[in-house]
């Protein structure tokens, strides 16, 4: 079998310096979200400023709202990503130490949970400032998939979220848990880089797509189709790379060593895939019933 490819030592952190006895840090991670965002702002920007690809030749909403609509989504991203995390992945471990569940510094984020939380935050945007949800929807869809790629790359130079064991030429021997995890199955430590699987998947491909739709195919003519093929395009991707992602650890034991969160009579699917499932179900009933009224 080939040797993986080493892991290359990158920090996880760009720089940090010490002010007044405390250590601030800037990480990739928050770097990535940083500038996700604002290329996805610039996007949304470049969309609005061009009624004519919207309905009735009309922008849902001017450009000068976009400030306010970025705090409501951080908001949602920030209070989604951490409750999710809380709910879907370790609920013990938090039930029984409260007191960490607002420490995002410690890690711990539920893309599924940032999920719904901007939902959530784009519904009450919407309402407060009258602007068509539809549109609204498609919109932040369509910039949405910079931050997705962005992070998913800081995911990897953190070494976080590693793939399961393999062989392939391109294994990667990521260290820490990852390695030691690979030593006590006895088996090679080269790891699917998941990660990089997920950028190009759920940033790169996906991106292609929406902004092909968008700005080409003129798909914002039509509400809800964007934020539909987001969903499924979205939750497709994520369903595959969860056939060679690593599973959280608190899924994996001796009876369960694949990490299945819903299982019956030896089948099952891992916890990403059972919260993308609904993603899938809506994103393909979205762009349908959109067709349709369309």
């Amino acid at each position: 079998m080939a040797n993986p490819i080493l892991f290359p030592p990158i920090s996880p952190e760009i720089f940090s310096v010490t002010v007044f006895g405390f250590e601030l840090a800037l990480r990739w991670y928050a770097m990535g979200y940083i500038v996700g965002i604002a290329i996805g702002w610039q996007i949304l920007a470049f969309a609005l400023r061009r009624p004519g690809l919207w309905p009735d030749d009309k922008a849902p909403m001017e450009t000068a709202k976009l400030e306010d609509l970025l705090t409501y989504i951080v908001i949602g991203v920030i209070a989604g990503g951490r409750l999710g995390y809380v709910l879907f992945y370790d609920p013990a471990r938090f039930a029984a130490s409260p007191l960490e569940i607002p420490m995002i510094w410690t890690g711990g984020m539920s893309f599924h949970g940032g999920f719904l939380g901007v939902i959530a935050a784009v519904w009450l945007f919407s309402r407060r400032h009258n602007v068509a949800l539809g549109p609204l929807a498609d919109g932040i869809a369509l910039a949405a998939t910079p931050a997705i790629l962005l992070v998913r790359i800081a995911n990897f130079i953190n070494a976080e979220l590693w793939g399961r064991p393999t062989d392939l030429p391109w294994a990667i021997a990521f260290p820490g848990n990852a390695a030691q995890a690979c030593a006590t199955a006895e088996s090679l430590c080269g790891r699917h880089p998941s990660q990089l699987y997920e950028a190009g998947l759920e940033g790169l491909l996906l991106g292609g797509i929406l902004i092909l739709l968008a700005f080409w195919l003129r798909a914002l003519k039509t509400p809800w189709v964007i934020t539909g093929v987001f969903f499924a395009g979205y939750g497709i991707a994520r369903f595959m790379v969860e056939f060679v992602r690593q599973p959280d650890a608190q899924f994996v034991s001796l009876g369960n060593p694949l990490g299945l969160a819903f299982h019956i009579d030896g089948w099952g699917l891992t916890m990403g895939q059972t919260l993308t499932l609904p993603m899938i179900l809506i994103g393909i009933s979205l762009i349908v019933w959109a067709r349709r009224k369309g």
